[in-house]
């Protein structure tokens, strides 16, 4: 080999050298700007993402003071309705209490009506008897004043006295009881005090007038205890 071959061949060998020299500088220059081009880009995600979160804890925080004041409301509102529901609601003592005055009341009121009606049924078995005895003491009375009536005249008039005084006491007491003689004669005729059983003339009462009074009838209070037996005017 030739010294020009020899310098030709290092002259290429040293063109060769240059060119890979000069390309791997282009492929670090390449990997350099991807690497700056991937930082870049990995920065900015870096930034999307914590504008995100940062966006996301913002949205996060809002909801949460939201949700908050949103539950505070909703038990205000819940304590005011259970507030309410207590006051309105009535406590079962007080219902108890109000069930035993309603009792209390009930019974009271129909003691009373049994008091009433007990004492009415009292007075009318009072008065049933009181009417019985009476009944069977006016046969006396009317014995009593026939026999005042007919006394002979020069008779004892001690014994007299004392026979009229006797008929006395005893219409005295009967009229203590509410037994009073039914007023008939000059009185208009009357069919519930009034027993007719003749007719007769009068020049002295007018027609429907009772006239004469054979039996003297009976009053105990309000109640008929013997009619009167009379005449009555034609």
């Amino acid at each position: 080999m030739s010294n020009e071959e020899g310098m030709k061949i290092n002259i290429e060998d040293g063109e060769d050298v240059r060119e890979d020299t000069v390309k791997a500088d282009e492929d670090a220059q390449a990997k350099a700007d991807t690497a700056a081009e991937d930082l870049s880009g990995t920065k900015e995600a870096e930034d999307k993402v914590s504008g995100s979160e940062k966006k996301e804890g913002s949205e996060e925080k809002e909801g949460s003071e939201e949700k908050g004041g949103s539950e505070e409301k909703k038990e205000e509102e819940g304590g005011r309705k259970k507030h309410s529901g207590k006051k309105n609601k009535k406590d079962p003592r007080d219902e108890k209490i109000e069930q035993l005055e309603d009792r209390v009341k009930r019974q009271m009121a129909e003691f009373e009506n049994f008091r009433k009606r007990t004492d009415r049924e009292k007075s009318q078995m009072f008065d049933m008897g009181a009417k019985s005895v009476i009944e069977k003491i006016l046969p006396v009375i009317d014995n009593f004043e026939r026999g005042l009536e007919s006394v002979p005249e020069g008779s004892d008039t001690a014994f007299v006295d004392g026979m009229q005084m006797i008929y006395k006491q005893l219409a005295a007491e009967l009229e203590k009881l509410g037994v009073k003689p039914i007023e008939a004669v000059g009185q208009p005729f009357d069919p519930n005090i009034h027993n007719a059983v003749m007719q007769v003339e009068s020049e002295e009462y007018e027609s429907g007038v009772v006239a004469q009074e054979l039996q003297k009838g009976y009053m105990y209070h309000e109640t008929l205890v013997r009619p009167s037996m009379v005449g009555v005017t034609q």
